[in-house]
């Protein structure tokens, strides 16, 4: 099989972001725009300049609660939400603890940009139950979801792979942190549809780089 990858961007200027997006595109199916990165009021030139690469890109906004860089309120970060739903783009990741918000879930809608629903713990990983029980929730918002946690040992990423027995349609599930990096690449075989990998220096612990991730594929053939 075809690894597809997802290059996270986490550039701090709209230049930047879209030499970087033309680059990427050419090795990769997708690419994650990391729009916490970027100074608020950069954020609507970025959406212009990216405007034609967009139907290949995850939009992301992640507040500092949930390991990103966004630091505005929660009312300025969903109104520039709703402005990236406009632009379509393939996924727009909006986390679990904002799609109780039923005024942006609606207005997402109405754009008709797929939600990617996250979910993300930095500490551990829960239970299966716990998780199972998380993915359900989260499957009422959105088919398509995300749930990362942090690998403390082997066993916690066999937990988190386990979801994929139990509804592999449209789940992103892998685990953070060096025990869990063979996650990254599991998760491909189990039915994720990408795997999140960064251009050079990780984004996230445990992630590849596309380069890596090429090697791999290269070596399975």
């Amino acid at each position: 099989m075809k690894y597809k990858t997802c290059v996270s961007i986490a550039e701090k200027t709209p230049n930047k972001v879209l030499s970087v997006i033309k680059t990427v595109l050419q090795k990769s199916d997708f690419a994650e725009i990391r729009f916490d990165f970027l100074l608020t009021r950069d954020i609507p030139k970025t959406l212009e300049l990216t405007k034609k690469y967009h139907k290949r890109c995850v939009f992301t906004l992640r507040p500092k609660n949930q390991g990103g860089k966004f630091s505005g309120t929660e009312k300025e970060r969903v109104s520039i939400l709703k402005l990236m739903a406009e632009y379509n783009p393939y996924f727009l990741d909006i986390e679990f603890s904002a799609s109780h918000n039923q005024d942006l879930l609606s207005y997402v809608r109405k754009t008709k940009t797929p939600i990617l629903v996250s979910w993300h713990d930095f500490k551990r990983t829960p239970s299966f139950n716990e998780l199972l029980k998380k993915s359900q929730n989260m499957k009422k918002i959105s088919n398509h979801i995300k749930i990362v946690t942090t690998a403390n040992s082997i066993k916690d990423t066999a937990t988190i792979l386990s979801l994929y027995g139990k509804q592999n349609s449209g789940l992103i599930a892998f685990t953070m942190g060096e025990l869990g990096r063979i996650s990254r690449i599991l998760c491909l075989h189990l039915g994720s549809p990408y795997t999140y990998v960064s251009l050079g220096k990780p984004i996230a612990p445990g992630q590849f780089s596309l380069d890596e991730i090429k090697s791999l594929q290269s070596i399975k053939k």
